[in-house]
């Protein structure tokens, strides 16, 4: 019988997002993340509701979560997984550095809830590569690579 490797994921609910990144609202663009590897994946929670700012005036009579928001409910993930893999007590930063191949494929509305999944496709120092996908129930709303620079204070 061959050996099987078992990986626990981990998950980061609201209380440990406001420890790791330094976003509040109304910016804060993530719940919780799930399903945690390291810094190699995990699954990004966003629920969607009316009662968030932009929808306001985008667009109030057919309200949709703007692109740009959804991008940075990716770029939230995957920093927040970035962070919490250093295991140090020094305050930490993500920086976005850039968006490659954005792409927008069905609206996002309140009462969704999207699962931004995060997956590092390249690493090199303290920069970093992620393919992302924005999903609603199974389907694929958005998606992107975004690179970011980790810098530790």
């Amino acid at each position: 019988m061959a050996d099987t490797v078992t990986t626990t994921l981990e998950a980061v609910d609201i209380m440990g997002l406001l420890r790791l990144l330094p976003h509040r609202y109304p910016f804060l663009m993530i719940d919780r993340i799930i399903d945690i590897d390291g810094n190699d994946s995990a699954i990004g929670i966003k629920n969607v509701t009316m009662n968030e700012p932009h929808f306001q005036g985008h667009f109030p009579e057919q309200p949709v979560m703007p692109g740009v928001l959804i991008i940075e409910a990716m770029a939230q993930t995957a920093g927040a997984i970035c962070i919490r893999s250093l295991k140090t007590a020094t305050p930490s930063l993500v920086y976005f550095l850039t968006i490659d191949n954005a792409k927008f494929r069905k609206p996002v509305v309140p009462g969704d809830q999207l699962k931004i999944h995060v997956k590092k496709i390249k690493m090199r120092g303290n920069l970093l590569k992620f393919a992302c996908e924005a999903m609603v129930d199974g389907a694929k709303a958005a998606e992107a690579e975004i690179s970011a620079m980790m810098v530790t204070g």
